[in-house]
């Protein structure tokens, strides 16, 4: 413990060098913005940055970029609660109850809340990282794809939670987005499947950044015009010091939420390939589920804005650990880290704490630093941020649908995604209509292809043998986990009927 602490206090130390602190202010800067623009992300905004880092020292050039990740991770919750629009795929969660916060008039409760959670994700999951790398990474390498796929049942499991009462629907709806998740090539034979009407598009599989996009930016656009015949009225937001201090205060709210979803988020984080984007999508099905007023989710409630901030802040910082410690990127933006630590004559792997300890405590201090200066500066520009709201929607929406075609056109760039996205848009309206949950769909498209992969895996290693996935402890235990949240909200609706029942039977 002692040789831990005083290899952070020498990691602090290099991490507020003047140049050092320098790049993570900027990095926490254009992290921000880069978040908060549809369709660019943290994969995209480290990718376009990666080669002017070649202009400083190697460490100089990782806390950079990691700062850069670690403010796209807040900045996606910028566009999300004040347009709508999912910033990035980690923050797809966030519109679920941040975007009706906002427009009841509560935007600064909703950023304020994402912030905080943000930041107090980010510290749980440094101060996991800096206790416990070593024997994590190891715990880590246990999850085959058996273990996978259990974990993806689980959170397919939590999704259940998000259609609220009506069961049948949900279901249908994962199926819809896990039937859209096969689109393109198979991953053995290598042949196309569902290649609608032969266009080659498809081919490339569907990106789920063009369906969320599509069902949260043009879908709610149309169903708003539509509800309220373009007159929209956002109740004025009210940017004082008493409120600020208020909603800071409210963080009682939803610290346990909070803390749930960081632990969550940082362990999910941790497993290779995982990412963020399933880890906030878990923590906010497990804080509608274990809610003691789930009904208020996707109507405004601010744990539903928490709950996925933090869990995709820790999970940022988990996915480093497999990258520091094994050489196994967790998620696509260190997979691009990766790549650049190889250019920069740095192996990763078990070896790298002994003959670079000052390049990898550098880099834990820095996270550090640049989760207190994120929150800070993110903070800060609440004020600007809610000045978005006060825009008439007659302006606003086509702004909503420029900045939409721009984050469909974006990823690809290829105008086959441009008029998939306005499919896409036009299906989240009409099932929206028809009072179908979407959230669960959109879900499904991202673990599906997870789920698919670890499957055929596993089925293969043991020969179609269903029993791998009970044979093995950790994917049992998931498995069961799994079972219990499905029965979980049939439990629920059970217990209301028959207290229902019994009222009125005490009445008659």
């Amino acid at each position: 413990m002692e040789t831990i602490l005083v290899s952070l206090a020498g990691g602090l130390a290099q991490a507020f060098e003047p140049i050092n602190l320098m790049m993570i202010i900027i990095g926490c800067v254009v992290g921000l913005f880069v978040g908060a623009m549809p369709g660019l992300g943290s994969v995209n905004g480290v990718a376009i940055l990666l080669p002017i880092t070649f202009l400083v020292p190697p460490t100089a050039a990782i806390i950079f970029l990691a700062a850069v990740y670690y403010g796209a991770m807040y900045g996606g919750a910028i566009s999300s609660i004040t347009l709508g629009i999912p910033g990035a795929s980690t923050a797809v969660a966030t519109v679920f109850d941040g975007r009706p916060l906002a427009m009841s008039g509560r935007a600064d409760k909703a950023l304020t809340a994402a912030a905080i959670a943000s930041f107090i994700g980010g510290t749980i999951s440094v101060i996991l990282f800096t206790l416990f790398a070593p024997p994590l990474a190891e715990f880590a390498l246990k999850f085959g794809p058996a273990e996978e796929f259990a974990l993806m049942v689980l959170a397919f499991a939590t999704f259940i939670g998000l259609g609220g009462d009506d069961i049948p629907k949900t279901i249908f709806s994962i199926l819809i987005g896990l039937v859209l998740a096969t689109v393109g090539l198979d991953i053995i034979s290598g042949k196309p499947r569902l290649i609608f009407f032969d266009a080659p598009g498809f081919l490339r599989g569907i990106n789920f950044l063009v369906l969320a996009i599509g069902i949260y930016g043009i879908g709610e656009m149309l169903w708003t015009l539509e509800t309220t015949g373009g007159k929209v009225i956002v109740h004025k937001v009210k940017m004082s010091w008493e409120n600020f201090v208020g909603n800071v205060k409210s963080v009682k709210e939803y610290i346990g939420t909070t803390t749930l979803g960081s632990t969550l988020g940082y362990f999910v984080g941790t497993l290779p390939a995982a990412g963020a984007t399933p880890a906030s999508l878990m923590s906010y099905g497990l804080a509608k589920t274990f809610s003691k007023d789930p009904d208020s989710f996707g109507k405004g409630n601010v744990s539903g804005v928490a709950a996925p901030e933090a869990a995709n802040n820790a999970a940022s910082t988990g996915s480093m650990l497999p990258m520091i410690t094994l050489g196994i990127p967790g998620s696509p933006t260190t997979a691009i880290l990766l790549g650049g630590m190889i250019i920069w004559g740095l192996r990763p792997g078990p070896l790298l704490f002994t003959e670079k300890p000052d390049f990898v405590w550098g880099l834990i201090g820095s996270l550090y630093v640049a989760n207190f200066f994120t929150v800070i500066i993110n903070l800060a520009f609440i004020p600007i941020f809610v000045r978005v709201l006060t825009l008439p929607f007659t302006i606003l929406a086509p702004v909503i649908f420029v900045l939409c075609i721009v984050g469909g056109f974006a990823p690809t760039q290829n105008m086959h995604d441009v008029w998939l996205m306005l499919l896409f848009g036009i299906a989240g309206y009409l099932l929206r209509k028809l009072n179908y949950p979407v959230a669960p769909a959109v879900l499904a498209i991202v673990l599906g292809p997870l789920a698919e992969r670890s499957l055929r895996q596993s089925l293969l290693s043991s020969q179609g043998d269903v029993m791998i996935f009970f044979e093995r402890p950790i994917s049992a235990i998931c498995i069961a986990l799994a079972v219990g949240l499905m029965l979980y909200p049939i439990y629920l609706i059970m217990k209301k009927k028959k207290k229902a029942d019994t009222a009125d039977e005490a009445s008659s």
